[in-house]
């Protein structure tokens, strides 16, 4: 006869077995995705481009090179902005991972809408919160339970390609500079003055 701390024994390693089976279904890995987009943006290459300001239109569809049509179960399309190697560096925050949950290449979104079998195409504002970096451009794909199968991105495999920069908002300006050096030159003169006054009280 089996023991009521049998039974809650192997109900223990029975869940401990289900929860870990179900984490290793959940890895993703970033070579598992199909690589069948075309995605492009109007950005030259290196160009530099102010944030809060300008404006980049970027372009997505299924690569018509790809040997097969695989896009029945395609439901979702996310295009991000993402860090190239030059700005990762020394950088843990934007490292790349394989693991596709744990990647920090790309952080910003740029649009995510619902996939349609066509080029498709959307301008994006530059937010004001983009930090001075190195950037790409990536697209991902979603299937209908919300899992990426599929990618494409604007810069080849190394990501050294059709790279553009992004300049932040430094958040100063020239009439504060100015203030700034006004105020300066106040101070020094001023301490003139009072070395000036304080020597003439002594003598």
């Amino acid at each position: 006869m089996v023991s009521s701390s049998q039974i809650l024994v192997f109900s223990f390693v029975l869940l401990c077995f289900a929860g870990t089976c179900y984490g290793e279904k959940k890895k993703l890995h970033f070579s598992d995705l199909k690589n069948v987009l075309t995605v492009k943006t109007d950005a030259k290459e290196n160009q530099v481009m102010k944030a809060g300001e300008e404006k980049i239109t970027v372009t997505w569809g299924y690569n018509k090179s790809s040997p097969a049509r695989t896009d029945a179960d395609f439901k979702k399309v996310k295009v991000e902005l993402c860090f190239a190697p030059i700005s990762q560096k020394e950088r843990a925050w934007r490292k790349t991972e394989e693991e596709v949950h744990k990647d920090k290449t790309c952080q910003f979104l740029i649009v995510s809408k619902p996939y349609i079998a066509a080029e498709e195409s959307f301008t994006w504002t530059i937010q004001k919160n983009i930090p001075s970096a190195t950037y790409f451009v990536r697209a991902y794909v979603f299937n209908s339970a919300d899992q990426e199968v599929a990618f494409g991105q604007s810069t080849d495999d190394k990501h050294a390609t059709n790279l553009f920069t992004v300049q932040a908002i430094t958040g100063r300006h020239a009439s504060i500079d100015i203030c700034a050096g006004v105020f300066s030159a106040f101070s020094v003169i001023t301490l003139f003055v009072f070395f000036f006054l304080e020597k003439r009280k002594k003598a």
